[in-house]
């Protein structure tokens, strides 16, 4: 076996489909996706290895490393090799080689991160190279009417109307509040300080695939005081955002909808624990009422998790597929 080294060419996909097959994991097919020639807008390093027999080159594995806009902290790295080329120091030469193109990023950024399965090669292989979890995410699908319905202020429906909305995708209230939330709960892997135009692009708009919102909120204050009656909307305290049909629950899911609805939860991270609790319990109670949701639950959602995890200890919800774990070097 004579393995030799260079950057990625035109076809390299199509030549190295033919030697890995399938995917072996959600994470390998989405990291295959990044295997491109590389180039500095953005920044990006895409390494072929090839096994040279006979004189005829033979692409068996591949490696990249590329900057991240939304996460700049770290650097995406991934490396596949050949299942029949495993174990012969492929992998580790790559990963050497991705580590000195990193050093030299124009970002100054050189830590590496991936994601990873656990129980798999490529998390074996990650933990071998010194890279360590920092983060854990389930998909987790929760059946219908899996907690008690909530009551708004005196029950009534112009009480519910008053704290449960229709929000539209384009509203700047929203997207504060979501670019916040997100920011608050990727603390271990900042994506810094989100525009408004920034959060319409990655969560509320047709191209992020969003579909529709509703809205969690403080009872009604008053604009004048104390023993004024109360006319001002109460602030925004959740929110959940559907990618599918629409949102859980509506008419737009329909008798026939295929599948559970896939929605992003999450709340004012001004909150405190028990009020933000609160506002994922009773968001998750009115969206998931007759119709299954799919949540992304991070371990840094605290507050959702809190609501959540007893709903997977009793069968009401259940994790669909695999854990992701996203690994990372030590700082």
């Amino acid at each position: 076996m004579a393995i030799a080294y260079r950057e990625w060419r035109e076809g390299d996909d199509l030549a190295l489909l033919e030697v890995w097959g399938g995917p072996e994991t959600v994470q390998a097919g989405q990291f295959r996706g990044t295997l491109a020639p590389s180039g500095n807008a953005p920044w990006r390093r895409c390494i072929v290895a090839e096994d040279v027999v006979d004189g005829v080159a033979i692409p068996v594995a591949a490696a990249v490393v590329h900057e991240a806009a939304l996460h700049p902290q770290r650097l995406w790295a991934y490396v596949e090799v050949a299942r029949d080329h495993r174990r012969s120091g492929i992998g580790s030469t790559l990963l050497t080689m991705l580590r000195h193109e990193a050093a030299q990023s124009p970002s100054g950024v050189s830590r590496l991160r991936c994601k990873v399965e656990p129980g798999t090669p490529g998390a074996a292989f990650a933990e071998a190279a010194g890279l360590t979890p920092i983060q854990r995410s389930r998909l987790v699908v929760v059946d219908p009417a899996p907690l008690k319905l909530p009551v708004f202020g005196d029950g009534s429906e112009s009480a519910a109307t008053d704290q449960v909305e229709d929000l539209a995708t384009g509203s700047v209230e929203l997207s504060d509040v979501v670019g916040r939330y997100y920011t608050a709960v990727h603390d271990w892997d900042s994506p810094g300080e989100l525009s408004v135009a920034a959060v319409q692009r990655l969560f509320l708009d047709d191209l992020s695939g969003a579909h529709g919102a509703i809205v969690l909120r403080a009872p009604k204050a008053s604009a004048f005081g104390h023993g004024i009656a109360a006319s001002r909307k109460g602030r925004l305290e959740g929110f959940a955002i559907s990618y599918a049909q629409g949102l859980a629950g509506t008419d737009a899911d329909g008798p026939g909808a295929a599948g559970p609805t896939e929605v992003f939860l999450g709340h004012e991270p001004k909150l405190d624990a028990d009020q933000a609790r609160a506002a994922m319990r009773d968001l998750l109670a009115l969206i998931a009422y007759q119709h299954p949701v799919m949540l992304e639950l991070d371990d840094a959602m605290t507050a959702l998790r809190a609501v959540v995890e007893p709903l997977l200890e009793t069968g009401k919800a259940h994790v669909q597929g695999s854990e992701t774990l996203v690994v990372s070097d030590p700082a």
